[in-house]
């Protein structure tokens, strides 16, 4: 997985710079319990980043309240992102990650809000949050 992403680390230079709850669900494609981190209440303007890589991930105005428990957005920032089919847990889902360093940060579910009736599911440990 590593070998395709502009920011490359080994595994222990990514324990060393994550928490080791940002480590299970970045690296290890865990999920946080649901309600449980504050960037899911956060509403003053800004910009969501990569924990990882400091990379821009959503802007706030595309964030919404979903009331499943995780930090929502209908749109990433262009480029910022990709998604490949996770089928884990019995499940046919696309996962989300950061399109510079690789790390996992949620699914994308085609239940959001218009106008593009997607919501991008995303563990509020994976993101960095900075007002405007």
């Amino acid at each position: 997985m590593d070998g395709e992403y502009e920011v490359v680390r080994t595994d222990e230079e990514w324990r060393q710079l994550l928490t080791p709850e940002q480590y299970a669900v970045m690296r290890g494609h865990g999920t946080e319990r649901p309600g449980s981190c504050a960037l899911n209440h956060e509403k003053r303007p800004g910009t969501f980043s990569c924990a990882g890589c400091g990379q821009p991930l959503f802007q706030s105005t595309r964030k919404f309240e979903s009331g499943t428990g995780w930090p929502s957005f209908n749109d990433p920032v262009e480029g910022s992102v990709a998604t490949t089919v996770d089928r884990s847990y019995g499940m046919v889902r696309t996962e989300v990650h950061c399109a510079r360093c690789g790390s996992h940060l949620g699914h994308v579910f085609p239940d959001g809000p218009p106008p593009t009736h997607l919501r991008y599911c995303i563990n509020g440990v994976a993101m960095n949050f900075e007002a405007d």
